[in-house]
Protein backbone atom coordinates (compact mmCIF):
# COMPACT_ATOMS: atom_id res chain seq x y z
CA UNK A 1 0.00 0.00 0.00
CA UNK A 2 1.36 3.17 -1.37
CA UNK A 3 1.65 6.22 0.93
CA UNK A 4 -1.01 7.79 -1.15
CA UNK A 5 -3.26 5.51 -0.77
CA UNK A 6 -3.08 5.23 2.93
CA UNK A 7 -3.67 8.73 3.54
CA UNK A 8 -6.68 8.68 0.98
CA UNK A 9 -8.07 5.75 3.38
CA UNK A 10 -7.34 7.80 6.62
CA UNK A 11 -8.98 10.74 4.88
CA UNK A 12 -11.91 8.82 4.53
CA UNK A 13 -12.07 7.21 8.10
CA UNK A 14 -11.55 10.93 9.09
CA UNK A 15 -14.14 11.79 7.68
CA UNK A 16 -16.73 9.27 9.50
CA UNK A 17 -15.12 11.10 12.40
CA UNK A 18 -16.02 14.40 11.66
CA UNK A 19 -19.40 13.60 11.36
CA UNK A 20 -19.96 11.41 14.86
CA UNK A 21 -18.04 15.00 16.26
CA UNK A 22 -20.40 17.41 14.87
CA UNK A 23 -23.47 15.69 15.25
CA UNK A 24 -22.86 14.76 18.86
CA UNK A 25 -22.17 18.70 19.61
CA UNK A 26 -25.26 19.70 18.00
CA UNK A 27 -27.51 17.39 18.97
CA UNK A 28 -26.10 17.01 22.64
CA UNK A 29 -25.87 20.29 23.18
CA UNK A 30 -29.12 21.89 23.78
CA UNK A 31 -30.30 18.24 24.98
CA UNK A 32 -27.45 18.97 27.75
CA UNK A 33 -29.15 22.23 28.76
CA UNK A 34 -32.90 20.77 28.72
CA UNK A 35 -31.56 17.62 30.89
CA UNK A 36 -29.98 20.49 33.42
CA UNK A 37 -33.08 21.74 33.41
CA UNK A 38 -34.38 18.82 34.42
CA UNK A 39 -31.94 18.07 36.92
CA UNK A 40 -33.08 21.19 38.52
CA UNK A 41 -37.16 21.23 38.78
CA UNK A 42 -39.09 21.06 41.74
CA UNK A 43 -41.20 18.34 40.18
CA UNK A 44 -39.64 15.49 42.10
CA UNK A 45 -40.28 12.81 40.00
CA UNK A 46 -38.75 14.40 36.56
CA UNK A 47 -36.04 15.59 39.22
CA UNK A 48 -35.63 11.88 40.24
CA UNK A 49 -35.75 10.40 36.43
CA UNK A 50 -32.76 13.11 35.14
CA UNK A 51 -31.24 12.01 37.88
CA UNK A 52 -30.94 8.58 37.09
CA UNK A 53 -30.42 8.77 33.28
CA UNK A 54 -27.32 11.35 34.19
CA UNK A 55 -25.89 8.24 36.97
CA UNK A 56 -26.14 5.84 34.02
CA UNK A 57 -24.42 7.50 31.21
CA UNK A 58 -21.59 8.62 33.80
CA UNK A 59 -21.22 5.51 35.52
CA UNK A 60 -21.35 2.95 32.65
CA UNK A 61 -18.21 2.73 29.63
CA UNK A 62 -19.45 5.05 26.47
CA UNK A 63 -18.56 1.40 24.59
CA UNK A 64 -21.03 -0.02 26.86
CA UNK A 65 -23.46 2.18 25.80
CA UNK A 66 -22.84 1.99 21.98
CA UNK A 67 -23.02 -1.93 21.58
CA UNK A 68 -26.23 -1.65 23.94
CA UNK A 69 -28.34 0.57 21.98
CA UNK A 70 -26.46 -1.25 18.83
CA UNK A 71 -27.67 -4.55 19.47
CA UNK A 72 -30.15 -4.17 22.22
CA UNK A 73 -33.29 -3.37 19.93
CA UNK A 74 -33.28 -6.18 17.96
CA UNK A 75 -32.38 -8.72 21.06
CA UNK A 76 -34.84 -7.42 23.13
CA UNK A 77 -37.77 -6.69 20.84
CA UNK A 78 -36.70 -8.26 17.76
CA UNK A 79 -36.46 -4.98 15.06
CA UNK A 80 -35.79 -4.83 11.68
CA UNK A 81 -33.13 -2.51 11.63
CA UNK A 82 -32.19 -0.34 8.73
CA UNK A 83 -28.95 -0.43 6.98
CA UNK A 84 -27.92 2.73 8.52
CA UNK A 85 -28.34 1.62 12.00
CA UNK A 86 -24.76 1.17 12.67
CA UNK A 87 -24.21 5.12 12.30
CA UNK A 88 -27.66 6.25 13.75
CA UNK A 89 -26.42 3.90 17.10
CA UNK A 90 -22.95 5.77 16.93
CA UNK A 91 -24.91 8.84 17.11
CA UNK A 92 -27.60 8.32 19.62
CA UNK A 93 -25.55 6.88 21.82
CA UNK A 94 -22.65 9.97 21.88
CA UNK A 95 -25.02 12.20 22.01
CA UNK A 96 -27.25 10.41 24.90
CA UNK A 97 -23.80 10.43 26.78
CA UNK A 98 -22.27 13.69 26.52
CA UNK A 99 -25.37 15.43 27.49
CA UNK A 100 -25.41 13.86 30.50
CA UNK A 101 -21.84 15.57 30.99
CA UNK A 102 -22.46 18.60 29.37
CA UNK A 103 -26.04 18.99 31.56
CA UNK A 104 -24.00 18.73 34.51
CA UNK A 105 -21.30 21.60 33.46
CA UNK A 106 -24.27 23.58 32.78
CA UNK A 107 -25.90 22.93 35.99
CA UNK A 108 -23.05 24.18 37.79
CA UNK A 109 -23.14 27.55 36.01
CA UNK A 110 -26.67 28.49 36.68
CA UNK A 111 -26.41 27.42 40.00
CA UNK A 112 -23.02 29.69 39.95
CA UNK A 113 -24.99 32.76 39.21
CA UNK A 114 -25.98 35.35 42.01
CA UNK A 115 -29.43 35.07 43.30
CA UNK A 116 -29.34 39.25 43.21
CA UNK A 117 -29.64 38.92 39.26
CA UNK A 118 -33.17 37.03 39.49
CA UNK A 119 -34.00 39.51 41.91
CA UNK A 120 -33.12 42.43 40.30
CA UNK A 121 -34.59 41.13 37.04
CA UNK A 122 -38.36 40.36 39.01
CA UNK A 123 -38.35 44.32 39.75
CA UNK A 124 -37.93 45.55 36.56
CA UNK A 125 -41.14 42.85 35.61
CA UNK A 126 -39.36 40.54 33.78
CA UNK A 127 -41.12 36.61 33.65
CA UNK A 128 -38.48 33.77 34.68
CA UNK A 129 -38.72 32.38 31.13
CA UNK A 130 -36.88 35.90 29.74
CA UNK A 131 -34.69 36.88 32.67
CA UNK A 132 -33.23 33.07 32.25
CA UNK A 133 -32.77 33.32 28.43
CA UNK A 134 -31.57 36.91 28.62
CA UNK A 135 -29.44 37.81 31.52
CA UNK A 136 -28.67 34.22 32.83
CA UNK A 137 -27.82 32.06 30.14
CA UNK A 138 -25.79 34.02 28.26
CA UNK A 139 -23.35 34.58 31.38
CA UNK A 140 -23.68 30.74 32.12
CA UNK A 141 -22.24 29.91 28.26
CA UNK A 142 -19.34 32.19 28.86
CA UNK A 143 -18.56 30.71 32.48
CA UNK A 144 -18.96 27.23 31.33
CA UNK A 145 -17.01 27.52 28.05
CA UNK A 146 -13.22 25.99 29.56
CA UNK A 147 -15.38 23.12 30.72
CA UNK A 148 -16.99 22.89 27.54
CA UNK A 149 -13.91 23.30 25.54
CA UNK A 150 -12.95 20.34 27.68
CA UNK A 151 -15.38 18.04 26.84
CA UNK A 152 -15.34 18.57 23.04
CA UNK A 153 -11.56 17.74 22.98
CA UNK A 154 -12.46 14.40 24.60
CA UNK A 155 -15.54 13.67 22.29
CA UNK A 156 -12.69 14.66 19.47
CA UNK A 157 -10.62 11.35 21.09
CA UNK A 158 -13.26 9.20 21.77
CA UNK A 159 -15.26 8.88 18.30
CA UNK A 160 -12.47 6.05 18.26
CA UNK A 161 -14.50 4.24 20.55
CA UNK A 162 -16.93 4.09 17.79
CA UNK A 163 -14.97 0.87 16.22
CA UNK A 164 -16.79 -1.22 18.71
CA UNK A 165 -19.66 -1.63 16.29
CA UNK A 166 -18.04 -1.21 13.58
CA UNK A 167 -17.91 2.01 12.47
CA UNK A 168 -14.40 2.90 10.46
CA UNK A 169 -13.66 6.09 11.88
CA UNK A 170 -10.06 7.11 11.93
CA UNK A 171 -8.82 4.82 14.26
CA UNK A 172 -10.55 1.73 12.61
CA UNK A 173 -8.75 2.83 9.29
CA UNK A 174 -5.38 3.43 10.68
CA UNK A 175 -5.88 -0.24 12.42
CA UNK A 176 -6.94 -1.86 9.28
CA UNK A 177 -3.99 -0.19 7.68
CA UNK A 178 -1.39 -1.94 10.00
CA UNK A 179 -2.77 -5.44 9.25
CA UNK A 180 -3.02 -4.99 5.28
CA UNK A 181 -0.32 -6.90 3.43
CA UNK A 182 2.55 -4.38 2.15
CA UNK A 183 1.08 -1.97 4.85
CA UNK A 184 3.27 1.08 6.07
CA UNK A 185 2.30 -0.54 9.72
CA UNK A 186 2.67 1.53 12.33
CA UNK A 187 3.29 4.86 9.87
CA UNK A 188 -1.05 4.63 9.58
CA UNK A 189 -1.07 4.54 13.73
CA UNK A 190 1.27 7.71 13.69
CA UNK A 191 -0.55 9.50 11.10
CA UNK A 192 -3.83 8.54 12.85
CA UNK A 193 -2.40 10.06 16.07
CA UNK A 194 -0.98 13.33 13.65
CA UNK A 195 -4.66 13.62 12.54
CA UNK A 196 -6.47 13.91 15.70
CA UNK A 197 -3.73 16.18 17.73
CA UNK A 198 -4.40 18.62 14.91
CA UNK A 199 -7.95 18.23 14.93
CA UNK A 200 -7.64 18.95 18.70
CA UNK A 201 -5.26 21.96 18.09
CA UNK A 202 -7.89 23.58 15.81
CA UNK A 203 -10.85 23.01 18.57
CA UNK A 204 -8.69 24.46 21.86
CA UNK A 205 -7.83 27.36 19.13
CA UNK A 206 -11.22 28.33 18.05
CA UNK A 207 -12.99 27.60 21.36
CA UNK A 208 -10.14 30.23 22.93
CA UNK A 209 -11.01 32.75 20.34
CA UNK A 210 -14.48 32.67 21.57
CA UNK A 211 -14.00 32.64 25.17
CA UNK A 212 -11.79 36.14 24.11
CA UNK A 213 -14.79 37.03 22.35
CA UNK A 214 -17.07 36.71 25.04
CA UNK A 215 -14.67 38.21 27.79
CA UNK A 216 -15.84 41.57 26.81
CA UNK A 217 -15.09 43.05 30.25
CA UNK A 218 -11.67 41.72 30.90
Amino acid sequence: MSIQTMLLTLSEGFGLTLVIFFLTLVFSLPLGLVVALGRMSKFAPLRWLVQAYISIMRGTPLMLQLIAIYFGPSLLFGISLPRNWRMIATVVAFVLNYAAYFAEIYRGGIMSMPLGQYEAAEVLGYSKTRTFLTIILPQVIKNILPAVTNEIIVLVKDTSLAYAIGVVEMFTAAKQICVAPNSPGMLALLAAGVFYYVFNLVVAIIMERVEKRLAYYR
